[in-house]
This record gives structure tokens, C-alpha cells and sequence, in this order.
């Protein structure tokens, strides 16, 4: 998932992409709000971080104008408190207010509950080429894999794979059918190359892959993902 953040305070930008990077997004910055304008325009941005106060365009009005045409999440972040703020920054079109100085954890906190919300009830769900089930949204379009808002990193079979069961949520696929539609070609002793697959799908989706809340082995038959 990539994160713009804006802030006119050196320090605080860099902090803030540490704690973004540790997590896995990936982070792009500007230092007030007509390069963060910019940069939305000319990179796929899943979330933006915004201060308030900044110069040449402070985050109110980069706010406005990117709730023109975009719909992803904005996160005012101030060292202002005080309740007027807070409404006119919400009112623009922010989706959540941190203040300054803030705990990094509610920060992490903070934007992947943005994120979730964001692929799950936000625009994705829009797009015809976007198959969930729960927490689990790919992005066809995007080739893009998340889980509770965190991104999956998948190989192009594995994708394959769970992106058909995905799509299909609910039906059983046995391991030939699986196997032929996948790899296209025709299925033979293909046990154990499904088996290995589906396990290492599990190791990055699952919380817990010997209790998978997704992929699912139905005995005897084949493999499906639940439809939740």
C-alpha cells in the first residue's frame, strides 16, 4: 500500500516514514499541500497523511481539492486541539484527526483502520475486477492482495490460484479442475503441486494456517475459499 505523507517539519515527515516503512507501506512525501497534490496526480496513493498548517497550500485546502476527484483516506494530522479544528478539518473531507505530538503505535493504529475501510467498504468494492470475502480483497486491476488492509505478497501461480477461489467464494474446486484451470494444461498426479501451493498461500494469508479462516480443504473433494 503506498502513504502519502505531508508535513512541513522535517522531522516529523521522516519520523513518520520510519514508523509507515517498518510496518511495509510504502511512503512518499511532500512538504505542503501542492506537492501533495502532485504527487497524488502522478502516483497511486492508498492513504494521504495531511497536516494543517503548512505553506504555499496548507492541508484544508489540498484536502479540498483532492476530494474533487479522489475518494482515499486523509488523515489531518495538527498540533492544534482544539475542537474547531477538528470539524473543519472532518467537514473538508478528512476521514480521521491525529494530533501532534501523537503515539506512533496509534498512528499504525489509525491508518490501517483507514486502509480496511477503505478496500473493503470504500472504492474498490466499486470495481467489477475487485473479489472479496471478510478481510480478503484482490485487486484484479492492480494485481494486489490484502488482508484486513495489509498488502499480500503472492507469486504470480499463487495469485492465480487464490484469485479463481476468491472469485468463486464458496465453490469447491477439485484438485484436477484447479490444476487445469491454473496452469492450463491437463491435470496429472497433480496432488502434491496443489498441496504445496495452497500451503504457501495459507503461510501469508491465514493467521493462522493449520485454523484457516479462508482457504479451506474439503476432504476427499478439493479446496475452496469461505464466503463470509
Amino acid at each position: 500500500m503506498n502513504i502519502l505523507v505531508c508535513d512541513d517539519d522535517k522531522e516529523i515527515l521522516d519520523a513518520i516514514k520510519i514508523y509507515l516503512t517498518n510496518e511495509g507501506y510504502k511512503v512518499f512525501k511532500a512538504s505542503n499541500g501542492l506537492e501533495a497534490l502532485e504527487v497524488v496526480e502522478e502516483n497511486e496513493i492508498h492513504l494521504v497523511i495531511m497536516d494543517i498548517m503548512m505553506p504555499r497550500m496548507d492541508g484544508l485546502r489540498a484536502t479540498m481539492k483532492l476530494r474533487e476527484e479522489r475518494n482515499i483516506p486523509v488523515i489531518m494530522l495538527s498540533a492544534k486541539t482544539e475542537d474547531t479544528d477538528k470539524i473543519m478539518g472532518l467537514n473538508m473531507g478528512a476521514d480521521d484527526y491525529i494530533t501532534k505530538p501523537f503515539n506512533p503505535l496509534e498512528l499504525i493504529a489509525r491508518v490501517r483502520s483507514q486502509l480496511r475501510r477503505y478496500t473493503t467498504l470504500g472504492s474498490l468494492e466499486n470495481k467489477s475486477n475487485v473479489y472479496k470475502t471478510g478481510g480478503l480483497v484482490i485487486d484484479d486491476e492492480r494485481k494486489m492482495v490484502t488482508v484486513d488492509g495489509d498488502e499480500v505478497k503472492l507469486t504470480p501461480v499463487q495469485y492465480k490460484i487464490l484469485k479463481l477461489l476468491t472469485a468463486n467464494a464458496g465453490r469447491v474446486f477439485s484438485i484436477d479442475e484447479l490444476y487445469e484451470k491454473v496452469w492450463k494444461e491437463t491435470a496429472f498426479s497433480a496432488e502434491n503441486t496443489v498441496a504445496v501451493h495452497i500451503r504457501k498461500i495459507r503461510e501469508r494469508i491465514e493467521i493462522n494456517p493449520k485454523d484457516p479462516k479462508y482457504l479451506k480443504v474439503v476432504w476427499g473433494i478439493g479446496y475452496k475459499v469461505e464466503k463470509i
